[in-house]
């Protein structure tokens, strides 16, 4: 895995203390808000606003007049209307509100969302011809549509009238619709382009509604409004914030039956919840429908209006996520594995693999986990017969769909953006495509622009993160898109306990500093792949959260990054230094032949571990890690010079044989017979020489 760069911002004190005061907000609060350049307190104020002032006017979007006009004029002549949305949490939602109002003003209407597997994204032509045949005369799309063109002239040859509401990026040539509605649209008037498909859709109800007060509109879609929102992870500044924050407050009390099934079967309805609850919580059941080809699912649940149905649908959409984490964890491990065996891949500027039948809705899922794991572009694909599909997620500074269109004569069909592509192709231009993006990402990218990183609003020390400090970053809230949580810095924590969790797939911490003890989360790091053992010194990134347990309330660290502190980096590069002058044969003095001599009990320990630890006869982990776990299972004093001191031993008697690949050691396990004499070692003899002088 590559490192990752930890970019800390400044803390500005005296600026933060004087926003505290003039905005009577907590301390903490304000030195994030400097952190991020926001310094004065007009500047403050207008970050922080989430009033109706934000909400544009919806007639300011081009074509809305015409759109409206349409829309009427098919209401009143009783024709039959049809939505068509997309699979994800977007366009559900989209989809779900433009109905619920279509049907509120006595519309004949019905929606269709495309199966993601069978389907794909989009209009299609056959999708429009089965809603022609069943009636419809005026299709709505929503989050979707801006680059239909083709589709929209099939349409108009139907006899079928379309509007298309969209947020996506628009091409040169726009579909010729009865209106197009996109705030991205080139000469747009419309103050703010970040809406997601659903916030277009709303703008919609909003116009055809011009007599109501916005603050009614709000109060009757802004829940459903602000899930789409948070899932499609939209900038959450200007008319967003709003919507948000006015989504979130309505969520606990929200009317829509579906929603409030989804809270409760997630316990979400006896909680406070904030953007986080719908990102990581709310949105990844309700997307798992799209990404399993039943997206009806998630639609019919936004739409009931019969409790046990709710229920019903809820705890469906509960199971599918299930089997949507089964098939995710299942190509997870299966890659992570073949990186295990095969490691000089991960050390290539782009990933680039496939496998047989791995399921199309979730390798997208698999590609950003890897990528952001491994701190490099990846690209997987699913193989069915001679097709291949295939989804990938990139990293800022490399722009992976200008890596496709460079090698567009290799695929059959690409699309995307900078950071996220689809992709099919034929399976024999495998090993060519995996050439020329190999190829290209050494051309196009720079090592040094696209390290992984972590953005950090500021080092703290452990006396800043108390409840009442941590509870007050709210003021900040809605976090998403825009407006990160959060994220602070702590260096030289002791590690006083690791316990596994939720079946070893996570780790938590208890870690300490200046006498106060913070519980601490890892998630995605369980006790095999974790490298740190008990008085390990770490130096952590991480957001604050407040735990609440039976009427206590207590501050609870999640971690984003964590590394081993400056001064045990330093011990162990002292270390190293001293083991390759002593294997380059170099003169070295008695204080370092002391340092990386190994004792009988330290050898032992050495070869136990290994023994123990190698799987089918091999060992390969991190050199740093297993010394120190050495030395906190036998109580000693191993280091890394002395721990390679030890492999050299072991390599003169045949014993193992082990190679360095950056900081990994791979330990192999030879077939050694007999009992051998390590006194005879040319190492250890050597070592015993210097120290004697």
């Amino acid at each position: 895995m590559k490192k990752k760069r930890w970019i800390i911002s400044e803390r500005n004190d005296v600026c933060a203390q004087s926003l505290s005061a003039s905005l009577h907000i907590p301390r903490l609060a304000a030195t994030v808000l400097t952190a991020r350049g926001i310094s004065d307190t007009d500047g403050a104020k207008a970050f922080m606003d989430s009033g109706i002032s934000n909400i544009s006017d919806p007639f300011l979007l081009q074509d809305m007049d015409k759109a409206i006009a349409v829309i009427e004029d098919s209401i009143q002549k009783g024709e039959r209307i049809a939505v068509y949305g997309d699979y994800d949490v977007d366009g559900v939602t989209a989809t779900c509100i433009m109905i619920r109002y279509l049907k509120s003003r006595g519309a004949d209407c019905t929606y269709y969302i495309p199966d993601r597997l069978g389907e794909g994204y989009g209009l299609n032509l056959q999708a429009i011809k089965t809603l022609y045949d069943d009636g419809c005369r005026l299709l709505i799309t929503v989050d979707s549509g801006i680059t239909a063109v083709e589709e929209a002239d099939y349409a108009a040859d139907l006899g079928l009238k379309l509007i298309i509401t969209d947020h996506h990026e628009c091409k040169e040539i726009l579909p010729a619709a009865c209106a197009v509605v996109n705030p991205r649209r080139e000469g747009s008037q419309y103050p703010f382009k970040e809406l997601a498909g659903v916030g277009v859709a709303f703008k919609l109800i909003c116009a055809m509604e011009k007599d109501t007060p916005v603050e009614q509109m709000l109060e009757r879609y802004a829940d459903v409004v602000a899930v789409g929102t948070i899932a499609d992870v939209m900038p959450l500044r200007d008319e967003n914030r709003t919507i948000v924050s006015y989504g979130l407050k309505k969520l606990p009390f929200t009317k829509n039956l579906g929603l409030r099934a989804l809270m409760s079967k997630l316990g979400l309805d006896s909680k406070p919840i904030n953007a986080n609850s719908v990102s990581f919580v709310m949105a990844p059941r309700i997307n798992a429908a799209g990404r399993l080809g039943v997206a009806s699912s998630a639609a019919r649940m936004f739409l009931t209006e019969d409790w046990n149905e709710a229920a019903s649908l809820a705890e469906h959409l509960c199971d599918l996520n299930r089997i949507r984490q089964e098939e995710e964890n299942g190509i997870f491990t299966e890659i992570t594995d073949r990186l295990k065996e095969h490691p000089e891949l991960t050390r290539k500027k782009i990933l680039v693999l496939w496998g047989e039948d791995w399921h199309n809705g979730v390798i997208g899922i698999v590609s950003s986990r890897l990528s952001d794991r491994y701190g490099m572009p990846c690209i997987l694909i699913s193989l069915t017969g001679d097709s291949g599909k295939g989804s990938g997620r990139s990293i800022k500074g490399f722009n992976l769909y200008a890596a496709l269109e460079k090698n567009a004569h290799l695929l059959e069909k690409y699309g995307g953006h900078e950071l996220a592509v689809g992709l099919s192709l034929d399976r024999s231009n495998l090993e060519a495509l995996r050439e020329a993006l190999e190829n290209y990402a050494d051309e196009y990218s720079d090592a040094s622009d696209t390290a992984p990183y972590i953005n950090v609003d500021c080092t703290v020390s452990p006396q800043e993160l108390t409840v009442s400090e941590v509870q007050g970053l709210g003021v900040l809230e809605p976090f998403g898109m825009g407006n990160a949580q959060p994220v602070f810095a702590m260096t030289g924590m002791r590690v006083e306990e690791i316990t596994p969790i939720s079946h070893e797939r996570h780790i938590k911490l208890l870690l300490s500093k200046n006498g106060m003890y913070f519980y601490s989360f890892v998630f995605g790091m369980g006790m095999k792949s974790c490298p740190f053992v008990k008085d390990d010194q770490l130096d952590i990134v991480f957001s604050a959260e407040i735990n609440s347990y039976r009427g206590r309330n207590s501050v609870q660290l999640v971690i984003k990054d964590l590394k081993w502190s400056e001064k045990e980096e330093t011990f162990d590069a002292d270390s190293y230094a001293a083991y390759l002058a002593f294997s380059a044969q170099r003169d070295i003095s008695c204080e370092m032949a002391a340092h990386l001599s190994p004792t009988k009990n330290e050898l032992v320990a050495v070869f136990r571990h290994i023994k123990a630890n190698a799987d089918n006869g091999t060992l390969m982990d991190g050199a740093r890690s297993i010394y120190r776990k050495i030395r906190y299972e036998s109580n000693n004093s191993l280091s890394l010079g002395r721990f390679l001191v030890c492999m050299d031993v072991f390599s003169e008697f045949s014993i193992f044989d082990y190679s360095l690949l950056d900081d990994d050691i791979m330990i192999n396990i030879l077939n050694y017979t007999g009992k051998a004499d390590i006194n005879g070692s040319v190492a250890l003899k050597r070592l015993t020489e210097l120290r004697q002088r």
